[in-house]
């Protein structure tokens, strides 16, 4: 053998070692859960609350744009995936980006929120919420934009209110045709199930039940995670990524049973939504008269919101003349971590809300 094989040898060796060693490190750190991940760090102060829910507005950048960005997420899990860590963040790029950025937390609901329906989000929580938004930047609009179910309910608000403030509507993987969520709906479209069968004494949904629907939508991904995570366990970075992934891909809340069986008849049984218009608060809400430029962004591998359940938004949702779409790589999670987000899926993103938005002569303090 040659020196300079030896040479490439023993570096092998040395760098296998070393990272033989981190595998170990980090797997104790794992098994003693003594370094769990920074979540939901990025500076932001509390503008408005009302119940459990809170509206946080982001700070520390430049804001270079009039019109404010809302995000509405899911009612049923955390929103820190939208902040998973520093350097890894969707409201920590927008904000970087020169977007003065809020995001309406619902909090974890309780017996208290139990009665809450699709008109509580729609009518009371969300315009109250603007209200704040508005009164905030002094801004007259704003781009409102919804992830998941928070989508259906940015949707709703926008298609329900002639008066909704909005300049553009955002819909990030939102469905719409709930005939396509597949596992995760079907024993509850298909009367195998009723709300009752999962509604605990309290009237809400666990977030233990919650998260079993998730599961069920793609069961053999938690496998595959932690077969990943065994290859990659010397990695610091990655080890850390995948802790605040596996957090919150757990960490559901639970869910108000009268909206819960409001979205199993209108949504999932009758799939309203693929109608046009949908009954809510004593009228017709008609989807095509959403306010605003319509975004209907979604990922083609999306496993939890299939895209055949998210396409339809871009034929059903506002004036046709304003509607736009995005499709991307990815899955469920682009919009908010991993390479694909922050490479690509962001970027176009952010580059699109610029451009439908009016940018400042000058710049303010975010």
């Amino acid at each position: 053998m040659s020196p300079t094989s030896r040479d490439r040898q023993r570096s092998r060796l040395d760098r296998e070692l070393e990272r033989t060693l981190l595998r170990t490190r980090n797997g104790i750190r794992l098994v003693a859960g003594s370094s769990g991940p920074r979540v939901g760090a990025s500076p932001k102060d509390v503008v408005w609350r009302r119940g459990r829910a809170e509206l946080w507005r982001y700070h520390g950048g430049e804001v270079r744009y009039a019109q404010p960005i809302l995000i509405v997420f899911s009612l049923v899990s955390r929103s820190y995936i939208l902040d998973l860590r520093p350097g890894h963040s969707t409201v920590e790029f927008l904000v970087g980006q020169g977007f003065d950025v809020f995001l309406l937390d619902w909090g974890v609901p309780d017996e208290r929120d139990a009665e809450n329906s699709l008109e509580t989000y729609v009518d009371t929580y969300l315009p109250r919420a603007i209200d704040a938004v508005r009164r905030e930047t002094g801004c007259d609009e704003i781009t409102l934009a919804g992830y998941c179910l928070g989508g259906t309910i940015a949707t709703l608000y926008a298609s329900g209110h002639d008066d909704a403030p909005l300049r553009n509507l955002v819909l990030l993987a939102c469905p719409i045709d709930f005939g396509e969520m597949g596992a995760m709906v079907a024993g509850l479209r298909d009367g195998r199930v009723e709300v009752e069968d999962v509604v605990d004494e309290t009237g809400m949904i666990p977030a233990k039940t919650v998260y079993g629907g998730f599961f069920m939508q793609a069961p053999t991904v938690e496998v595959a995670r932690h077969a990943t995570l065994l290859d990659r366990l010397w990695s610091d970075e990655y080890v850390d990524g995948w802790q605040a992934m596996a957090q919150w891909s757990r960490d559901h809340v639970p869910f108000p049973g009268t909206a819960a069986r409001q979205i199993i008849d209108l949504f999932i049984r009758q799939n309203m939504l693929m109608s046009g218009s949908v009954s809510l608060g004593g009228r017709e809400i008609r989807l095509a008269e959403a306010r605003g430029d319509v975004l209907n962004a979604f990922a083609v591998k999306d496993s939890v919101v299939p895209m055949s359940a998210v396409e339809p938004n871009s034929r059903l949702v506002g004036d046709p003349d304003r509607r736009h779409e995005l499709r991307l790589g990815g899955g469920h999670v682009t919009f908010s971590t991993g390479r694909q987000a922050f490479q690509h899926t962001l970027p176009t993103l952010s580059d699109w809300i610029a451009a439908h938005s009016d940018e400042l002569e000058t710049p303010k303090e975010g």
